[in-house]
Protein backbone atom coordinates (compact mmCIF):
# COMPACT_ATOMS: atom_id res chain seq x y z
CA UNK A 1 0.00 0.00 0.00
CA UNK A 2 1.15 3.57 -1.09
CA UNK A 3 0.36 6.09 1.36
CA UNK A 4 1.49 9.98 1.48
CA UNK A 5 0.89 11.92 4.27
CA UNK A 6 2.22 15.04 2.31
CA UNK A 7 0.99 15.69 -1.12
CA UNK A 8 1.20 19.08 -3.21
CA UNK A 9 -1.22 21.63 -1.80
CA UNK A 10 -4.81 21.57 -3.47
CA UNK A 11 -5.80 25.05 -4.71
CA UNK A 12 -9.77 24.52 -4.52
CA UNK A 13 -11.68 23.41 -1.78
CA UNK A 14 -13.35 20.27 -1.00
CA UNK A 15 -15.96 19.73 -2.43
CA UNK A 16 -19.00 19.46 -0.08
CA UNK A 17 -22.62 20.54 0.29
CA UNK A 18 -21.15 23.58 1.34
CA UNK A 19 -19.09 24.01 -2.16
CA UNK A 20 -22.50 24.39 -3.72
CA UNK A 21 -24.17 25.90 -1.49
CA UNK A 22 -21.80 29.05 -1.77
CA UNK A 23 -21.85 28.33 -5.66
CA UNK A 24 -25.28 28.62 -6.17
CA UNK A 25 -25.24 32.15 -3.95
CA UNK A 26 -22.37 32.92 -6.37
CA UNK A 27 -24.04 32.01 -9.45
CA UNK A 28 -27.16 34.16 -8.37
CA UNK A 29 -24.74 36.92 -7.47
CA UNK A 30 -23.14 36.80 -11.13
CA UNK A 31 -26.26 37.40 -12.84
CA UNK A 32 -27.71 40.08 -10.66
CA UNK A 33 -24.55 41.59 -10.49
CA UNK A 34 -23.74 41.52 -13.90
CA UNK A 35 -26.96 42.56 -14.92
CA UNK A 36 -26.49 45.92 -12.43
CA UNK A 37 -23.37 46.44 -14.93
CA UNK A 38 -24.81 45.82 -18.53
CA UNK A 39 -28.32 46.65 -18.19
CA UNK A 40 -28.95 49.51 -14.75
CA UNK A 41 -25.73 51.04 -16.12
CA UNK A 42 -26.60 50.79 -19.49
CA UNK A 43 -23.11 49.79 -20.95
CA UNK A 44 -24.21 47.18 -22.91
CA UNK A 45 -22.94 43.70 -22.89
CA UNK A 46 -20.10 43.86 -25.11
CA UNK A 47 -18.10 46.44 -23.24
CA UNK A 48 -19.60 44.80 -19.34
CA UNK A 49 -17.82 41.55 -20.51
CA UNK A 50 -14.50 43.23 -21.45
CA UNK A 51 -14.78 44.80 -17.62
CA UNK A 52 -15.40 41.74 -15.86
CA UNK A 53 -12.90 39.58 -18.34
CA UNK A 54 -10.36 42.18 -17.38
CA UNK A 55 -11.23 41.55 -13.62
CA UNK A 56 -11.24 37.46 -14.04
CA UNK A 57 -8.38 37.99 -14.76
CA UNK A 58 -6.47 40.30 -12.48
CA UNK A 59 -8.02 37.86 -10.03
CA UNK A 60 -6.56 34.25 -11.60
CA UNK A 61 -3.86 36.09 -12.00
CA UNK A 62 -3.45 36.55 -7.95
CA UNK A 63 -5.15 32.75 -7.18
CA UNK A 64 -2.21 31.22 -9.76
CA UNK A 65 0.55 33.70 -7.57
CA UNK A 66 -1.13 32.48 -4.17
CA UNK A 67 1.44 29.58 -3.22
CA UNK A 68 -2.11 28.25 -1.01
CA UNK A 69 -5.31 27.74 -0.72
CA UNK A 70 -7.19 30.96 0.28
CA UNK A 71 -11.06 30.43 0.69
CA UNK A 72 -11.99 34.26 0.08
CA UNK A 73 -9.69 34.39 -3.09
CA UNK A 74 -10.95 31.31 -4.43
CA UNK A 75 -14.20 32.40 -4.02
CA UNK A 76 -14.14 36.02 -5.35
CA UNK A 77 -12.69 34.32 -8.55
CA UNK A 78 -15.65 32.29 -8.83
CA UNK A 79 -17.59 35.46 -8.72
CA UNK A 80 -15.76 36.90 -11.23
CA UNK A 81 -16.25 34.08 -13.63
CA UNK A 82 -20.25 34.35 -12.89
CA UNK A 83 -19.91 37.71 -13.48
CA UNK A 84 -18.54 37.37 -16.62
CA UNK A 85 -20.38 34.42 -17.88
CA UNK A 86 -23.48 36.65 -17.59
CA UNK A 87 -22.77 39.60 -19.61
CA UNK A 88 -20.65 36.98 -22.48
CA UNK A 89 -23.67 34.69 -22.59
CA UNK A 90 -26.16 37.64 -23.44
CA UNK A 91 -23.28 38.87 -25.67
CA UNK A 92 -23.63 35.65 -27.69
CA UNK A 93 -26.94 34.85 -27.15
CA UNK A 94 -28.27 38.68 -28.13
CA UNK A 95 -25.82 41.00 -29.56
CA UNK A 96 -24.27 38.27 -32.16
CA UNK A 97 -27.86 37.06 -33.34
CA UNK A 98 -27.15 33.36 -32.96
CA UNK A 99 -30.13 33.21 -30.71
CA UNK A 100 -29.88 30.92 -27.61
CA UNK A 101 -29.83 27.46 -29.50
CA UNK A 102 -26.74 29.09 -31.44
CA UNK A 103 -25.24 31.19 -28.08
CA UNK A 104 -25.48 27.25 -26.32
CA UNK A 105 -23.70 25.56 -28.70
CA UNK A 106 -20.92 27.56 -29.17
CA UNK A 107 -20.43 27.89 -25.72
CA UNK A 108 -20.65 24.31 -25.13
CA UNK A 109 -18.01 23.95 -28.38
CA UNK A 110 -15.84 25.71 -26.36
CA UNK A 111 -16.14 24.08 -23.13
CA UNK A 112 -15.58 20.97 -24.47
CA UNK A 113 -12.49 21.89 -26.18
CA UNK A 114 -10.81 23.46 -23.12
CA UNK A 115 -11.61 20.38 -21.30
CA UNK A 116 -10.40 18.56 -24.15
CA UNK A 117 -6.85 20.33 -24.23
CA UNK A 118 -6.61 20.31 -19.97
CA UNK A 119 -6.77 16.32 -20.61
CA UNK A 120 -4.53 16.00 -23.57
CA UNK A 121 -2.07 17.93 -21.72
CA UNK A 122 -2.44 16.47 -18.15
CA UNK A 123 -3.91 13.15 -18.68
CA UNK A 124 -7.03 14.67 -16.09
CA UNK A 125 -9.63 16.94 -15.64
CA UNK A 126 -10.30 15.81 -12.49
CA UNK A 127 -10.38 18.79 -9.87
CA UNK A 128 -7.98 16.62 -6.93
CA UNK A 129 -5.36 17.57 -9.40
CA UNK A 130 -5.19 21.40 -9.61
CA UNK A 131 -2.17 22.12 -7.27
CA UNK A 132 0.09 23.44 -10.23
CA UNK A 133 -0.02 26.98 -12.32
CA UNK A 134 -0.23 25.03 -15.25
CA UNK A 135 -3.37 23.02 -14.30
CA UNK A 136 -4.52 25.96 -11.99
CA UNK A 137 -4.81 27.55 -15.85
CA UNK A 138 -6.92 24.81 -17.53
CA UNK A 139 -9.57 24.88 -14.44
CA UNK A 140 -10.26 28.65 -14.58
CA UNK A 141 -10.50 28.32 -18.12
CA UNK A 142 -12.84 25.62 -17.99
CA UNK A 143 -14.62 27.18 -14.71
CA UNK A 144 -15.14 30.59 -16.75
CA UNK A 145 -16.49 28.47 -20.03
CA UNK A 146 -18.89 26.24 -17.96
CA UNK A 147 -20.40 29.27 -15.64
CA UNK A 148 -21.21 31.13 -19.44
CA UNK A 149 -22.56 27.74 -21.20
CA UNK A 150 -24.83 27.40 -17.66
CA UNK A 151 -25.89 30.87 -18.05
CA UNK A 152 -26.70 30.44 -21.74
CA UNK A 153 -28.79 27.62 -20.75
CA UNK A 154 -30.78 29.26 -18.04
CA UNK A 155 -32.02 31.83 -19.59
CA UNK A 156 -33.12 29.88 -22.96
CA UNK A 157 -34.84 27.50 -20.72
CA UNK A 158 -36.72 30.08 -18.93
CA UNK A 159 -36.98 32.77 -21.78
CA UNK A 160 -38.33 30.38 -24.78
CA UNK A 161 -40.06 27.30 -23.27
CA UNK A 162 -42.87 29.09 -21.27
CA UNK A 163 -41.83 27.80 -18.19
CA UNK A 164 -40.45 30.92 -16.34
CA UNK A 165 -38.00 31.74 -14.03
CA UNK A 166 -39.72 29.74 -11.14
CA UNK A 167 -40.35 26.46 -13.57
CA UNK A 168 -36.23 27.13 -14.86
CA UNK A 169 -35.29 26.90 -11.45
CA UNK A 170 -37.10 24.01 -10.85
CA UNK A 171 -35.99 21.83 -13.96
CA UNK A 172 -32.44 22.65 -13.04
CA UNK A 173 -32.62 21.61 -9.31
CA UNK A 174 -34.76 18.26 -10.66
CA UNK A 175 -31.20 17.96 -12.97
CA UNK A 176 -28.95 18.36 -9.89
CA UNK A 177 -31.03 15.71 -7.86
CA UNK A 178 -30.34 13.51 -10.72
CA UNK A 179 -26.95 13.89 -10.04
CA UNK A 180 -26.78 13.77 -6.60
CA UNK A 181 -29.01 10.23 -7.12
CA UNK A 182 -25.99 9.23 -9.44
CA UNK A 183 -23.42 10.21 -6.80
CA UNK A 184 -25.13 8.63 -4.22
CA UNK A 185 -25.81 4.83 -6.22
CA UNK A 186 -24.15 4.71 -9.12
CA UNK A 187 -20.12 3.82 -10.21
CA UNK A 188 -20.59 6.64 -12.95
CA UNK A 189 -17.39 8.96 -13.09
CA UNK A 190 -17.11 11.42 -10.13
CA UNK A 191 -15.32 13.99 -12.17
CA UNK A 192 -17.84 13.49 -15.25
CA UNK A 193 -20.69 14.41 -12.36
CA UNK A 194 -18.87 17.28 -10.74
CA UNK A 195 -18.85 18.90 -14.01
CA UNK A 196 -22.37 18.13 -14.95
CA UNK A 197 -23.08 19.46 -11.54
CA UNK A 198 -20.61 22.58 -11.69
CA UNK A 199 -22.60 23.53 -15.21
CA UNK A 200 -26.37 23.12 -13.98
CA UNK A 201 -25.86 25.24 -10.68
CA UNK A 202 -24.86 27.90 -13.01
CA UNK A 203 -28.62 27.87 -14.65
CA UNK A 204 -30.22 27.03 -11.64
CA UNK A 205 -28.57 30.25 -10.10
CA UNK A 206 -29.25 32.39 -13.03
CA UNK A 207 -32.85 31.81 -12.77
CA UNK A 208 -33.27 32.47 -9.21
CA UNK A 209 -30.89 36.18 -10.28
CA UNK A 210 -33.69 36.82 -12.66
CA UNK A 211 -36.82 35.74 -10.40
CA UNK A 212 -35.12 37.82 -8.19
CA UNK A 213 -34.12 41.35 -10.49
CA UNK A 214 -36.53 40.92 -13.07
CA UNK A 215 -39.40 43.20 -13.09
CA UNK A 216 -43.33 42.19 -12.07
CA UNK A 217 -44.85 41.99 -15.74
CA UNK A 218 -41.80 39.31 -16.85
CA UNK A 219 -42.18 36.91 -13.89
CA UNK A 220 -39.68 38.56 -11.04
CA UNK A 221 -39.83 40.39 -8.04
CA UNK A 222 -38.51 43.18 -9.06
CA UNK A 223 -35.59 43.75 -6.50
CA UNK A 224 -33.01 46.68 -7.14
CA UNK A 225 -30.30 44.78 -9.09
CA UNK A 226 -27.94 46.69 -6.85
CA UNK A 227 -29.42 45.75 -3.36
CA UNK A 228 -29.72 41.53 -4.28
CA UNK A 229 -26.39 41.96 -5.15
CA UNK A 230 -24.90 43.30 -2.14
CA UNK A 231 -27.35 41.21 0.04
CA UNK A 232 -25.64 38.04 -1.71
CA UNK A 233 -22.53 39.09 -1.38
CA UNK A 234 -22.84 39.27 2.19
CA UNK A 235 -24.43 35.96 2.58
CA UNK A 236 -21.54 34.30 0.45
CA UNK A 237 -18.73 36.04 2.54
CA UNK A 238 -20.93 35.26 5.95
CA UNK A 239 -20.91 31.26 4.54
CA UNK A 240 -16.90 31.47 3.10
CA UNK A 241 -16.04 32.47 6.99
CA UNK A 242 -17.94 29.95 8.33
CA UNK A 243 -17.51 26.96 6.44
CA UNK A 244 -13.58 27.93 6.09
CA UNK A 245 -13.33 28.13 9.86
CA UNK A 246 -15.41 24.14 10.24
CA UNK A 247 -13.26 23.05 7.53
CA UNK A 248 -9.98 23.89 8.81
CA UNK A 249 -10.59 22.31 12.25
CA UNK A 250 -11.67 19.25 10.37
CA UNK A 251 -8.81 19.16 8.48
CA UNK A 252 -6.66 20.09 11.29
CA UNK A 253 -7.62 17.04 12.95
CA UNK A 254 -7.42 14.85 9.89
CA UNK A 255 -4.25 16.00 10.06
CA UNK A 256 -3.53 15.18 13.52
CA UNK A 257 -4.94 11.65 12.91
CA UNK A 258 -2.97 10.71 10.52
CA UNK A 259 -0.20 11.35 12.00
CA UNK A 260 -0.40 9.75 14.83
CA UNK A 261 -1.20 6.58 13.16
CA UNK A 262 2.08 6.84 10.71
CA UNK A 263 4.34 7.58 13.91
CA UNK A 264 2.04 4.40 15.60
CA UNK A 265 3.02 2.19 12.33
CA UNK A 266 7.06 3.82 12.62
CA UNK A 267 7.22 2.45 16.37
CA UNK A 268 5.55 -1.27 15.18
CA UNK A 269 8.23 -1.12 12.25
CA UNK A 270 11.29 -0.34 14.37
CA UNK A 271 10.48 -3.18 16.98
CA UNK A 272 10.36 -6.10 14.44
CA UNK A 273 12.94 -4.66 12.01
CA UNK A 274 16.70 -5.19 12.68
CA UNK A 275 18.56 -2.42 14.22
CA UNK A 276 21.16 -1.60 11.95
CA UNK A 277 22.76 1.98 11.41
CA UNK A 278 19.72 3.10 9.98
CA UNK A 279 16.75 3.03 12.22
CA UNK A 280 14.32 4.59 9.17
CA UNK A 281 15.71 1.95 6.67
CA UNK A 282 14.32 4.13 4.09
CA UNK A 283 10.58 3.73 4.99
CA UNK A 284 10.34 6.67 7.19
CA UNK A 285 11.72 10.39 7.50
CA UNK A 286 11.26 13.26 9.98
CA UNK A 287 10.69 16.74 9.63
CA UNK A 288 9.89 19.06 12.40
CA UNK A 289 9.49 16.62 14.44
CA UNK A 290 6.48 14.56 12.79
CA UNK A 291 6.73 11.27 11.31
CA UNK A 292 6.44 11.63 7.48
CA UNK A 293 5.66 8.24 5.61
CA UNK A 294 7.59 8.33 2.34
CA UNK A 295 7.87 4.67 1.30
CA UNK A 296 6.02 1.34 0.58
CA UNK A 297 4.49 -0.35 3.58
CA UNK A 298 4.05 -3.74 2.70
Amino acid sequence: MHANIEAAPSKVPEVTLAFWLIKILATTLGETAGDAVSMSMNLGYAISSLIFIGIFVVAVGAQIAAKAFHPFLYWYVIVTTTTAGTTMADFADRSLGVGYPGGASVLFVLLMASLGVWYWSAGSISVNTVAQPKIEMFYWVAILFSQTLGTALGDWMADTNGLGYEGGALVFAAGLAVIAGAYSYTNVSRTLLFWSAFILTRPLGATVGDLLDKPLDDGGLAFSRNYASAILAVIIVVCVAVFSRRTAQDGGWRKLTTLTRAAKDQSALRAVLPRSGSHHCGLFTSRNGAAKLSGRLV
